[in-house]
Formats: C-alpha cells, sequence, structure tokens
C-alpha cells in the first residue's frame, strides 16, 4: 500500500521536531558552567608544601567506614580499612562528600579537581575527551604528578601549562574485568614508590619534588573495576578495599622517608559511588556519597560530637559517632586543597570552602587560627563573586531588558561594580581581627552570590519553557489536524495575513536571540511552534467553527471524554517510569478487564480459545514488572529463557507449511541452525559463567567462539529471508535470532520475558483483527460499507485511537519490562577488557531486540487491519508528547541527585521512545517487505 508524500511529510517533521528537542532540557535547565575573564585569587601562602590526592574510585562511604560492612562474607574482619579508621580516630578530619549526577568518573574528577560541575549533556560528548577546557587544581600547581587510568589522567594534562602536569598510565588492556583488579592499584603505588628512588639520583627531579605547591594524584581504578565485576558487597570488593588501605598506608611511609617533614596534606575521597547491583552514573544515594579524610600539615585532627548531632542514620554504623563528621559538595574539595597549599583557585570552581562557617568545624588548621580561615573565607568569596560578575556583565549587555538579582540590585547604574561594598566590608573586618563576623557575613555573601548565579543562569527559563510547551502542543495540533482534515484541502487567499503574523512573530524571536547572544539551538527551537500553529490555524480555523456552529454536544462531550481518557492511560504510564507496579496493572487491564467490558459477546463466544491464551499471556508478562530490578546472576533464568525459544522454533518447524516446498526448505533450514546455535550458546554461557565465578577469566577461544554464535544468529533472519507466503514464519526467524542475546547478555529471567512479551504481541495481533472484522460486520448490518483505504483517504476511527495507545504501552514495557538490561555483568562475557563503546553497544543491541518483534508485529497488525503503513504510528506520535510534556515541566536541577538525574533520564527516554517508534515502523516494514498482507492474510490454523 502507498505512502502518500503528505504522510512521509508529516513523519519526516515529527521526526526532526523530537531529535531537535531533545535538546531544550539541557538548553533550559542544564547549560555549561564555564565563563571567561575572571580574575583569580588565592591565599597569600598555604599551610602545606604539597599535597597527596588519592581518589578510590568507585568507592562507597558506608563499605569503607562502616563497622561489620560484610556480614554476608564468612570471616570479614570488622573494619575492613584499619590505616584510614586510625587517621580518623586519632588525627584527620572526616565526612561525606556528595556528589553529582552523573556519577561518573570524568564528572567526579573535574568537580573534585576542577571545583565546577560539569553540564550533563556533556557525557554525550566522549568518554575521553574534554567537552570543554577547564582549569584546575593541577594547573595552578607548581607541578603534579598523576599515577593511574589513562581514562581520566590526560584530560587533566590537556589544556594545562605544558610540562606542568606529568602523568603515568597503564595500558588500556589492563582493565580487563575478568581479572584481578587490585593489580592496578598496586601499580601506580610501585610507579610512585620509582619516581621517588628516582630522584635519589635526578637532582633536577629531586629538586622538582622538593618545590612548593606541588601535588600528588593517585589514581585507584581497581574498586571500579571490581565493583562492577563482582558487585560492591562481594568479598572481592571487599579484599580491593583492604588494598586500598594498605596503599595509603605506604604512600604515607613514602612520603616520610622521602621528605623527612610535616609538610604534606593528604586528602582521600572518590569521584562516585557504586549500586547494588554494580553500576553508577544515576542519582542513586549509593552513587551520590562518596567518602572524604583530609589529615596532615593544615588540616584539623579529630573533634569530639558529644551530642552526636552532625551524625544520622546512614552514619550510625560507621561507630564513629562520637567524632565530628563534616560534610561537603564534591566542588568543594577543590577549594580545600587550594586553601591547604596556597594556590590559586581553579578559575570556573564553584565550590565552597566548608571553614567558611564559623558555627561548624571545616578542615583547616592554621598556625594563625582564625585568620587564616577568615582570609580564605574572604579568597572563597572573591572566586564566586568573579563568576557573578561575568554572568552580570554579559546579561546587561544583552538583554533588552535586563532586571538584576535582588542582592546587587542596589549597585545598578552606579560605577561600583556588584559585590564591592561587601567584599570591603569583610576585608575590613579582617583587618580589626573580627573573624568570626566575617567568616559569618562571608558565608552570607557566598550564599546570596551563588543564588545570583543561579538567577543568571536560569534568566531566560520561562521563556525557553514556554517556547518548548507551544511547540509541544503545536505538534499535537499539527498531528490532528494533518491526520483528520484533508491535505489537499484548497487554502483561501485570505489567509496571507495570518502567515505575515507568524512570520513576523517567528523573526521577532530572532532578533531577541540576536541581541541576546543565545545559542544557535534557539533559533531552531522557535521555528517549530511557528510553523506548527501557522499551519494548524490555517487549516483547521474554518473546519472548527463549523463543528461548533453545528452544534452537536453529545458528540462533543464523547470526544472530551474520550481524550480525557486517552490523558489519564498517557499520565498511566508516565508514573509507570517511577512505579514499575503499574506496567503490570496495565496488563491486568488490557488482559482481563478490557475483554469483559469492551469486547462483543459475540466475539467472546466465538473466540473463547483467543480470549483464553489473550488472558493468559497477559497476566504471565505482568509477573516481569513486578520483579526486582536488583537481580544476582541465575544460570537456571537464563537456561528456562533459552528453552522455552527452543520449545517455540521446534513448534514452528512443525506448525508452519508452505506452498512452495523449497520455501518450506529454506523456513526449516534456518529455524534448525538458529536453534543449534541457540543451544550452543547455553552450553558456553554456563561454561564462562562457571569460569568467571572461578576468577579464570574468559578463554580466547570461547570468546572467539562466543561472538561467532551470537553475531552469526542475529545476522541470519536478515540474509536469508524465510517465510514468503508466511508473515508469521518470518517473524520466528527474528525472534530466535534476536534470542540469542538473552542468553549471552541476560543475568536472570530476560529471556523469560522476551517469550511471554512476543507471545503477547503475536496474540495481540489475532485479537484486533477479530474485533476489526466484527466491527465491518456490525457496520455491513447497519448497510454503512466501510471501502477501501488508502494512505490519503484514512481517517483515524476510536478503536484506531486505542490501538495507538496500546502501541505505546507496549513500546514503555519493551523497555521497563524487566528493568535488568543495564547490568554489566553478563557483557564481560563477550568484552572483558574496558571498553565503554563496545559495552554500550551490547547493552544496546540487547535494549533492541524486543521492538524487532513489536516491529514486525506492528507491520502485520497495520496491515491485517487494512491501513496505511505509518497510520496507526502518526495516531500513536501525536499523543505521546501529552507524556513528554509532563516530563519536560518535571525536569528538575535541584533536590537530591537522584530526583535528578531520574527527571532528566525519564524526558529522555521518553522523547528518544517517539524516535525510536518510528524506527520500529520502518524497520518492521523492511522486514516484511514482500510479505502477502493485508486482505490476503487470513487467520488460519498455519498461521
Amino acid at each position: 500500500m502507498a505512502i502518500s508524500g503528505s504522510v512521509w511529510r508529516l513523519l519526516l517533521v515529527g521526526l526532526v521536531f523530537h531529535l531537535v528537542y531533545i535538546g531544550t532540557v539541557f538548553d533550559c535547565y542544564f547549560t555549561s558552567p564555564v565563563v571567561h575573564g575572571m580574575q583569580q585569587h588565592a591565599l597569600e601562602k598555604g599551610e602545606a608544601k604539597r599535597l597527596v590526592l588519592i581518589v578510590g574510585d568507585g568507592l562507597r562511604a558506608d563499605l569503607l567506614l562502616a563497622k561489620n560492612g560484610f556480614p554476608m562474607i564468612p570471616d570479614a574482619p570488622e573494619v575492613v580499612a584499619p590505616h584510614l579508621r586510625s587517621i580518623i580516630e586519632t588525627r584527620g578530619a572526616f565526612g561525606i562528600s556528595h556528589t553529582r549526577v552523573p556519577t561518573e568518573s570524568r564528572p567526579g574528577h573535574v568537580a573534585l579537581i576542577g571545583g565546577m560541575y560539569e553540564d550533563v549533556s556533556a557525557v554525550t560528548k566522549g568518554w575521553k575527551t574534554n567537552p570543554v577546557d577547564f582549569d584546575s587544581v593541577f594547573n595552578q600547581s607548581s607541578a603534579t604528578f598523576s599515577f593511574g587510568s589513562p581514562d581520566i589522567l590526560p584530560m587533566f594534562a590537556r589544556g594545562a601549562t605544558p610540562g606542568k602536569v606529568e602523568m603515568w598510565c597503564y595500558d588500556e588492556h589492563e582493565e580487563d574485568f575478568t581479572k584481578d583488579a587490585t593489580a592496578l592499584d598496586v601499580w601506580v603505588l610501585e610507579q610512585l614508590r620509582t619516581l621517588l628512588h628516582n630522584a635519589t639520583s635526578d637532582a633536577a627531579l629531586d629538586a622538582r619534588l622538593r618545590g612548593e605547591k606541588t601535588v600528588f594524584f593517585l589514581h585507584l581504578l581497581g574498586l571500579d573495576t571490581t565493583g562492577h565485576s563482582y558487585r560492591p558487597h562481594s568479598k572481592e570488593y571487599m579484599m580491593n578495599i583492604q588494598v586500598v588501605d594498605e596503599i595509603v598506608k605506604q604512600t604515607e611511609a613514602l612520603f616520610s622517608e622521602f621528605y623527612r617533614d610535616d609538610e604534606t596534606a593528604f586528602v582521600f575521597t572518590a569521584d562516585h559511588g557504586m549500586s547494588k547491583i554494580g553500576n553508577h552514573g544515576d542519582g542513586d544515594p549509593d552513587n551520590t556519597r562518596t567518602p572524604l579524610i583530609a589529615w596532615g600539615k593544615g588540616v584539623r585532627g579529630p573533634l569530639p560530637d558529644s551530642s552526636h548531632s552532625s551524625h544520622d542514620a546512614y552514619s550510625a554504623p560507621f561507630g564513629l559517632s562520637h567524632l565530628l563528621r563534616r560534610d561537603v559538595e564534591q566542588a568543594d574539595v577543590a577549594a580545600l586543597m587550594s586553601a591547604l597549599i596556597g594556590v590559586n583557585w581553579p578559575i570556573n570552581s564553584v565550590g565552597v570552602l566548608p571553614d567558611i562557617d564559623p558555627t561548624k568545624p571545616g578542615y583547616l588548621q592554621a598556625k594563625d587560627g582564625e585568620k587564616t580561615q577568615a582570609e580564605a573565607a574572604l579568597v572563597n568569596a572573591k572566586v564566586i563573586l568573579e563568576h557573578y560578575r561575568v554572568k552580570h556583565v554579559e546579561k546587561k549587555t544583552h538583554s533588552l531588558v535586563y532586571r538584576p538579582y535582588s542582592y546587587f540590585a542596589h549597585v545598578e547604574g552606579a560605577e561600583e561594580l556588584p559585590g564591592e561594598s561587601q567584599i570591603a566590608l569583610i576585608d575590613d573586618m579582617i583587618q580589626n581581627r573580627n573573624y568570626y563576623q566575617a567568616r559569618l557575613q562571608a558565608k552570607e555573601f557566598i550564599a546570596h552570590t551563588l543564588e545570583g548565579l543561579r538567577y543568571l543562569q536560569t534568566y531566560d527559563r520561562t521563556m525557553i519553557r514556554g517556547i518548548v510547551i507551544a511547540a509541544y502542543l503545536g505538534w499535537i495540533a499539527f498531528g490532528a489536524v494533518s491526520i483528520l482534515l484533508p491535505s489537499d484541502d484548497p487554502l483561501s487567499g485570505s489567509q496571507a495575513p495570518l502567515h505575515i503574523a507568524v512570520a513576523s512573530v517567528l523573526v521577532g524571536f530572532w532578533v531577541l536571540f540576536a541581541r541576546q547572544h543565545s545559542p544557535s539551538t534557539f533559533y531552531v527551537y522557535i521555528v517549530f511552534p511557528c510553523y506548527f500553529w501557522d499551519q494548524v490555524l490555517v487549516r483547521a480555523s474554518k473546519p472548527l467553527l463549523r463543528y461548533v456552529r453545528q452544534g452537536q454536544p453529545r458528540s462533543i462531550v464523547q470526544l472530551l471524554l474520550r481524550g480525557l481518557l486517552v490523558v489519564g492511560a498517557l499520565q498511566s504510564m508516565v508514573a509507570g517510569y517511577t512505579h514499575r507496579s503499574i506496567w503490570s496493572a496495565w496488563f491486568v487491564v488490557i488482559g482481563v478487564l478490557w475483554p469483559l467490558v469492551a469486547w462483543p459477546t459475540q466475539a467472546r463466544n466465538e473466540n473463547w480459545r483467543l480470549l483464553l491464551a489473550w488472558t493468559s499471556s497477559c497476566l504471565g508478562t505482568a509477573v516481569f514488572p513486578f520483579l526486582s530490578v536488583h537481580q544476582e546472576e541465575n544460570l537456571i533464568g537464563i537456561t528456562s529463557g533459552a528453552v522455552a525459544m527452543y520449545a517455540i522454533g521446534v513448534f514452528g518447524i512443525r506448525r508452519f507449511t508452505f506452498a512452495n516446498a523449497q520455501d518450506g526448505g529454506l523456513f526449516k533450514t534456518v529455524v534448525f541452525v538458529l536453534l543449534n546455535n541457540l543451544g550452543w550458546s547455553v552450553i558456553l554461557v554456563n561454561i564462562i559463567v562457571h569460569d568467571l565465578r572461578d576468577k579464570k577469566g574468559v578463554s580466547p577461544i570461547l570468546r572467539f567462539i562466543g561472538w561467532g554464535l551470537f553475531l552469526s544468529t542475529a545476522v541470519l533472519p536478515f540474509i536469508l529471508r524465510v517465510g514468503r507466503d508466511s508473515p508469521h514464519a518470518r517473524l520466528l526467524s527474528f525472534f530466535l535470532g534476536f534470542g540469542a542475546c538473552f542468553v549471552w547478555l541476560a543475568i536472570a529471567v530476560e529471556g523469560l520475558f522476551y517469550v511471554m512479551y512476543s507471545l503477547t504481541l503475536c496474540l495481540w495481533v489475532e485479537v484486533e483483527s477479530v474485533l476489526r472484522a466484527h466491527a465491518q460486520q456490525d457496520s455491513e448490518q447497519r448497510n454503512k460499507p466501510e471501502g477501501k483505504k488508502d494512505a490519503s483517504t484514512y481517517r483515524p476511527k476510536a478503536d484506531d485511537l486505542r490501538i495507538a495507545v496500546f502501541f505505546l504501552f507496549f513500546v514503555q514495557v519493551a523497555f521497563f519490562g524487566t528493568g535488568n538490561s543495564f547490568y554489566l555483568e553478563p557483557v564481560y562475557r563477550l568484552v572483558p577488557v574496558f571498553n565503554p563503546f563496545l559495552m554500550a553497544a551490547l547493552l544496546i543491541f540487547k535494549i533492541v531486540s524486543p521492538y524487532i518483534t513489536l516491529a514486525i508485529t506492528f507491520s502485520i497488525l497495520n496491515a491485517r487491519l487494512d491501513l496505511p503503513p505509518f497510520s496507526l504510528f502518526l495516531v500513536a506520535l501525536t499523543l505521546t508528547d501529552v507524556m513528554t510534556i509532563t516530563f519536560f515541566l518535571n525536569v528538575t536541577d535541584t533536590g537530591s541527585w537522584l530526583e535528578i538525574g531520574q527527571t532528566i533520564s525519564f524526558f529522555c527516554i521518553s522523547s528518544l521512545l517517539l524516535v525510536w517508534s518510528a524506527g520500529i515502523c520502518a524497520v518492521g516494514e523492511v522486514l516484511m517487505a514482500g510479505q502477502p498482507l493485508g486482505h490476503a492474510v487470513k487467520r488460519s490454523k498455519k498461521d
């Protein structure tokens, strides 16, 4: 069935619009914090001559500090890190460093060492390259000697003064998830030992090492690798913590032996934590809470906390409630390190020194007591004020109407710069030795300045939100008009003033954006709402007026009720993103309640076997969203899924018959090969999993065979298109071909979900075909023949609206059905060495697999109902932005990191699933090309 040009245009506009508008969430809520032109500031002299920063990559605070933190491990020690604990109890300060999303290594290290929170969208711009060049404590030091991962160290050397940041990195291939990752950490210690030893015979090196304002950076990746491989509550993770503790102890000894002084400050922390399932990146509290321990020169010792006011339920298991716990934000660590050695604060730092607040002890212990802390507070205030001043000047210069932040509004129009009088006041207090009040004033000033920064960074947010909402509502209206109203309706020449008015609005916004030096994306964003509403007003104004004047209250009420029902269904899907049980409730509704309430009695009676199968399949699939997302590797579950797929394949060979013997022979051959590959895959996965559990690694031969089975099984259905006269035979070949990934990449019951989900989709096609046949029969009995449809005459019915909602439901369930798609453990069976892009590709492939079944069944359904290609999808695409608007308005950049991360993720997932849905329809049409679908395909026992 041909697709009209208007349908292609609508599809193309819709896809481009949704792809482009994914960027609005970042332009609205998350913009780059990097600005230029600030003056730098530093303490006149730091307390310490040198600083040692040790980062345990992926280290959770609770598992490091809690007593009996590994109760599930036999003979586990009560204190897993005795050296670090002794530092806390006898000579250091500790607390929790709270990270921000994304809880990944690069953003975490940027916050720790650069003092800035990287733009969230920067995660999409590369793993090992800098999305933006930023300043760092390393660049402000006299020299930095760094040891560790090639994924982290180069980002701080790039953009730094040449020769200032020295690096010692191991080879990327050493990051093998199947090997003992503690070797990476031991390698770092040995490189440090070698460097200090070489200095005894190299005068130039010795002089550099003994210079002031020197930084040593030890990046210990082992914990992150071990956590991914074995999860954080494993014996391996516990032993890796013990290794890190010993490395800290030996590092201290090396510096004591080499320098023979007490001029070294030490900071131990982590870039992010690790969730229960061994992942990170989102806002899970286990990912955002990391340890911070500081000791040495310039750092205070432990302080008593008799009231336990600094502790909560999280730190109660630490057994440290008698000592003060001082929490910080992750970017505050950069300010602390800058103060300790007296270097310039990183130019983009927004960190707040913990010692600003005079009512709470910080981390500094200076000879001059409160004077140094007050001076540090003044420097911190100046650093953050520089950010505000640059943003202030930028907005004032480029905005048509500018309203400064209220705290600084009194200087508007005067020659005085914002904050000048407050800085002078703090300085006077220090000169008059009123250190307490100076710190108090600095604390208040910094809080206002940070609020002012946020005010300026979100200055245009209301306008962007308005544009986005107008665009999504415009798309909904535009899609509805394009589907409901003929595209070839003649337009009168009287519409010219409307076109001129819309064009004037567009040009007016472009002028505004040019004046404000807005990002180039703004010019693109505004085009869409202007175009959508122009088309809607031109094409729908007269028909809408006619409809209202005809005065059919009953039909209007029915339309409104139906619309409210659809909106309610879509909003329940929104809730399903955070409450997975809602997906199970959906299956109960469509599998049990819908047939009882909405099916014609005759349809239920004549097709009771189909009804029973449909209800059973829905209830079986409803089980999976109820399962916990925290799954242990389960070979029984994996094997059960493979056996179920195998059984379906054998059933298909016996069930399907073909008019052409050659086609039947090809089908049986292809299915036999797929089943053979599936069987060998189960055997190899069982062998590899046992080898990994025994820490034997993955044999290169088994890995080679595994890749061969994995790829050949997935590719074969594309090469040999079987079932030219049987669409379900072709569907079976793709079902088995993509089923292999639920053996190789499954952690538990994903294969069983894949089977039940696919069965439900196949039954859905049969159910809708039966219901449409009964509807046509009723229509013929009422002497209202429907006639034949094509792409230019298609008008959606109420049933089409419901089918589109069901389609959106199945799109969502394919993604959220089990919640186990992002486990890394299964990936190590094929990729044992760290390779983020290949690992991500495998996980994406696993996510894609259920959609192949959805694509083919939806194509069959479209043809069974004798509808034009993409017609049902166009209805779905029009409806689903009700969800997208909700997710966009729910995005937040404040609150807990879990909330921030989830709101971003939900909006992006919702938008991308729309684009993905179009791909589903296109793939389905391509994969089923040449099939005798539509009227030629009848429900039969053979198919």
